[in-house]
């Protein structure tokens, strides 16, 4: 009996033919022999399981209140079930409209002017030379995520706030001083701003990584055939990162509606509830604030299905550009 070279390939499961005579790849091994075959990396992942069917699938099942009359004082069992009339309040009313452009104008306006700065600061640093500064620098810009939402917006008070350091330099040389946390017109350039300042260095972090599995000897292969520094990130750099900027492209997508609670719901009153009610502030207020259990579940509801779609949306354009986004469908 021949034994396979080491450069062979072992024994296959054999080949299933059709009807008419084609094969259609080695035969499947039954889900039983696969289940004992894989049991130790099974085992491993029962506590992720478990934590996410405590912490996620079974709260998921409240969404039920959504359809019901809903009080905490008669619980899930007995609130009366109302079907979708809490979601054709939900759409008829002109604050969750508002709410949901606030939200949309500035998911769109931070996937232009916020999206690329992770991009920008990954390729610059990762063009520092020297190993030391190049840590150096990276701690120091994603040092700020680890801040919470409080400390960062009292640091832009005391900066650009009505009495921070310009307004006073502003005064002492006999200007009027400007107060931009308080104004709402630039409120949507002051958000951005903050989360720039604060996650785009920990967002640089994934690119950092996607970019040391860049082949180097491309890089030479480019200089030795003279492109210039430009040329080789046109067409070297940028194109390793095309996969990770899909993906996290599609997951932003995803959770356009989901801008954040803590950074809107400090500067709510200081910029009024027109320019800084988003979604997630307009659910608290409808919930925990007046007690609107139902209506404030439909919304999160309405917000959860919108996002899924988004996704599926835009995993499918991924495909179409080529690339495999969140998951492929295998035949």
């Amino acid at each position: 009996m021949e034994t396979p070279s080491p450069g062979e390939a072992g024994p296959r499961s054999p080949a299933r033919t059709r009807r008419d005579g084609r094969e259609t790849g080695p035969r499947k091994k039954p889900l039983r022999a696969r289940l004992r075959q894989d049991w130790q990396l099974l085992l491993m992942t029962v506590p992720a399981l478990g934590l996410l069917t405590v912490f996620h699938y079974i709260p998921t099942l409240g969404n039920v209140i959504a359809f019901q009359d809903y009080s905490p004082y008669r619980g899930i069992w007995e609130s009366p079930f109302v079907g979708f009339d809490n979601f054709y309040w939900l759409l008829t009313d002109p604050a969750f409209w508002d709410a949901t452009l606030n939200t949309l104008t500035i998911t769109a306006f931070q996937l232009v002017f916020y999206f690329p700065v992770p991009i920008a600061l990954a390729i610059l640093l990762d063009s520092v030379l020297s190993p030391r500064i190049r840590m150096f620098l990276q701690t120091v810009v994603y040092m700020p995520h680890f801040f919470s939402w409080v400390l960062v917006i009292t640091l832009f008070q005391q900066i650009i706030g009505g009495a921070g350091l310009i307004s006073q330099m502003l005064r002492q040389h006999g200007y009027d001083g400007l107060d931009i946390m308080t104004n709402p017109d630039t409120f949507l350039l002051l958000v951005t701003a903050e989360v720039v300042w604060k996650d785009a260095g920990w967002g640089m972090i994934v690119f950092l990584a996607a970019l040391a599995a860049v082949n180097q000897n491309l890089y030479e292969a480019a200089a030795v055939d003279g492109a210039s520094r430009w040329r080789r990130m046109w067409h070297i750099t940028l194109p390793g990162l095309r996969p990770v900027i899909v993906l996290l492209l599609i997951l932003r997508l995803g959770d356009a509606l989901n801008v954040g609670f803590e950074q809107f719901f400090l500067q709510r009153d200081a910029v009024g509830q027109e320019a800084a009610e988003v979604l997630d502030t307009f659910i608290y207020w409808q919930t925990l604030a007046v007690g609107e259990w139902s209506y404030g579940a439909a919304a999160g509801l309405v917000k959860g299905v919108v996002g899924l779609v988004l996704i599926l949306v835009a995993n499918k354009v991924a495909h179409l550009m080529g690339e495999n986004g969140i998951y492929r469908r295998t035949s």
